[in-house]
């Protein structure tokens, strides 16, 4: 019940807070300048995906991908001593499929920097 209680003194709070605010004339308009999204006003001349072409996302994501890989082998390997060939073949598993992540990303030419 504490809790409650609570949480409606925090809403009446904001509410408050927020009439206050809006009666001392804080939510004054803004002009168009102020909008604007840079250089004081200037419309921009380019989309911004045109202007940030990032070339090097395929082989960030493929390293990704491996470091993952990596971080799943060390505890494999702690687990394989106690396991042993049903861990081996879970692994395998894993690296067959990470294998054909990178046999697409080859056929689609991720590794050609343009």
């Amino acid at each position: 019940m504490n809790n409650v209680v609570s949480l409606i003194l925090v809403l009446a709070w904001s509410a408050g807070t927020a009439a206050a605010l809006r009666y001392l004339g804080y939510d004054r308009a803004v002009s168009y300048s102020q909008q604007a999204p840079y250089m004081g006003g200037g419309e921009a001349e380019t989309h911004a995906w045109q202007r940030y072409h990032l070339r090097c996302y395929p082989m960030l994501l493929l390293f990704i991908a491996f470091e993952m890989e990596m971080m799943f082998m060390y505890p494999w390997a702690v687990v394989f001593v106690a396991e042993g060939g049903k861990a081996l073949m879970e692994m395998g598993m894993f690296l067959v499929i990470l294998a054909v992540g990178l046999v697409y990303g080859w056929r689609e030419g991720i590794f050609r920097w343009q």
